[in-house]
């Protein structure tokens, strides 16, 4: 289903909108840190997602990652989007490359319905409204204690 590159990156999108704001920034090395996520490969997601918009970055002293406003309201699916070169959710949870209604793998009747929701959840839900369901629900994006980020 999602590869770990998109859920590292929803997962560090996550703290950002969290955490930071325009005078709180995080380097890659913090959230790698936190988030238990290899810091090269975090890196280089971050820098895709602040390429494309869908977060932002400053360099420099005092500089890093962070959302803005703008950035809060972009859709969980503009994530995956960057990340993913094909949309992960319209292939088969088996893998298998010809999967469809007209020749279905063997839990595509079970599947089907699931990514269909799963899809239209990810493409209204806002990044700021995720993050505050994280918020309100004590759900965590890391085995860390909350407390340790």
């Amino acid at each position: 289903m999602l590869s770990n590159a998109s859920k590292y990156a929803i997962r560090a999108v996550l703290f950002l909108a969290n955490k930071s704001s325009n005078t709180q920034k995080y380097g890659s090395k913090h959230l790698a840190d936190s988030l238990e996520i290899p810091n090269p490969f975090l890196a280089k997601l971050l820098q895709q997602l602040s390429r494309a918009g869908v977060i932002s970055s400053a360099k420099g002293p005092g500089g890093g990652f962070y959302l803005t406003d703008q950035n809060r309201q972009r859709h969980i699916s503009d994530i995956l989007n960057v990340i993913e070169k094909e949309n992960v959710l319209h292939t088969c949870l088996m893998g298998l490359p010809r999967c469809g209604d007209a020749n279905p793998c063997p839990i595509h009747h079970l599947a089907a319905p699931f990514m269909v929701e799963l899809r239209k959840k990810f493409n209204v839900q806002t990044i700021d409204e995720l993050a505050n369901e994280v918020k309100e629900n004590g759900t965590y994006l890391t085995l860390k204690g909350l407390d340790d980020l």
